[in-house]
């Protein structure tokens, strides 16, 4: 028999051995089963919560696996498409398989920091559980918004502590072994750029040789290589409106420049009508788009032959703003070269990297306050004071 209670208040009666619990939803009765009344009030009492934030009656019966396919269907135009195949490929690996199955609307903060901690012990790496927080806190804001939830579980969630890596650089004497090493290699003039300017290897791998300027020795960054799934290799637009630079050359790097372009208008004759014009300064031997992932491993390969450590190709950026840094150029300056959005990000990142000007500001601020001694007195040849009797 059903326990009587208040008007939009719910309703609790036995089955066997279980207890149900039921709420009016817009309407139409939503019902689930528990093993004591007191879960059963528990469970009406957040539900009616639920519905007061917003909680509607489609958003009852969805499960978060339906909820994100279709999040993720939706939003794929949306975001970046790199992002959206991660975000994909994180739901189905580690998401769905762990609380695919939970009714969103059940979803509480002790289901996802369980998944969490899950995963952490099955050896997925702390940065991919942070992207999966991101991929559940973004979508269920979205949930909220449109009322399949009343609020987002994934709020406040702990989440293992992210350590960061250990930055490898080449030092100054390993990155000449290394372009000496390159000289015969077809890529040195795009290693010369990346140690020389810092730039990432989707820039380096996007520039066209439109966007050089001889006359001032500038080179325009404004698009990337990037590789999306079912699509190949396409250019998109740096992240953000710093990200779209123009960097100042040096005379050296513009004549190695002039000469790979005399060894490209070869290459192009001998490819013949098999040469795609896009009109880039590093692309594959056919002229089309480079693949990064080629490059990463032509300069592993490298790295090994010229005997220096072996670092990732991103790590060439480091390397260029350590070199400028600990060489004394101004941190507003190499910040606009790498294309951060304010100085401050630069220092957050490489700040650790320039102990060396600390000598030498330690030195400047001893010539600037230490006191000089005066000697006085009979000692130093002068009454210091006179006697005027």
């Amino acid at each position: 028999m059903a326990k009587r209670r208040g008007r939009n208040q719910g309703s609790i009666w036995i089955e066997g051995d279980k207890h149900r619990a039921a709420v009016t939803l817009n309407g139409k009765r939503i019902t689930k089963t528990f093993r004591t009344i007191q879960e059963c009030n528990d469970w009406i009492r957040e539900m009616q919560n639920q519905r007061d934030l917003g909680l509607t009656i489609v958003g009852s019966k969805i499960t978060v696996e339906q909820f994100l396919k279709d999040w993720l269907a939706i939003h794929r135009t949306s975001l970046e498409p790199k992002s959206g195949e991660r975000y994909a490929q994180l739901a189905r690996d580690y998401i769905f398989p762990s609380i695919g199955k939970h009714l969103l609307r059940d979803l509480r903060l002790e289901h996802i920091e369980k998944l969490y901690q899950d995963l952490l012990q099955i050896g997925v790496s702390v940065r991919n559980i942070h992207y999966v927080h991101s991929l559940l806190h973004r979508s269920l804001n979205d949930a909220l918004k449109r009322g399949l939830v009343g609020f987002n579980a994934s709020h406040g969630a702990r989440l293992p502590k992210m350590n960061h890596r250990e930055m490898e650089i080449l030092n100054e004497e390993e990155a000449i072994q290394f372009l000496i090493a390159a000289e015969n290699n077809r890529h040195l003039v795009l290693y010369h750029l990346a140690i020389k300017t810092g730039m990432r290897q989707g820039e380096l791998l996007g520039l066209k040789w439109s966007d050089l300027d001889w006359n001032k020795g500038t080179v325009r960054v404004q698009r990337q290589v990037i590789r999306v799934t079912g699509r190949g290799m396409v250019f998109k637009p740096p992240k953000t409106k710093a990200g779209r630079r123009t960097i100042q050359l040096g005379e050296e790097t513009l004549q190695v420049l002039r000469k790979h372009l005399a060894q490209q208008r070869v290459n192009i004759a001998t490819v013949g009508e098999r040469w795609q014009g896009f009109g880039l300064m590093f692309p594959s031997t056919i002229g089309s788009p480079q693949s990064p992932s080629n490059l990463s491993k032509d300069f592993k390969v490298l790295l090994n032959e010229a005997g220096v450590k072996v670092i990732r190709f991103h790590d060439l950026r480091h390397t260029a703003a350590s070199l400028m840094l600990n060489h004394g150029a101004p941190v507003l300056v190499v910040s606009k070269i790498l294309g951060h959005s304010k100085p401050s990000t630069t220092l957050d990142i490489y700040g650790h990297l320039i102990p060396i000007m600390q000598d030498s500001v330690a030195s400047l601020m001893d010539e600037l306050v230490t006191p000089i001694p005066v000697e006085m007195g009979e000692t130093a040849g002068i009454d210091t004071f006179p006697n005027h009797s």
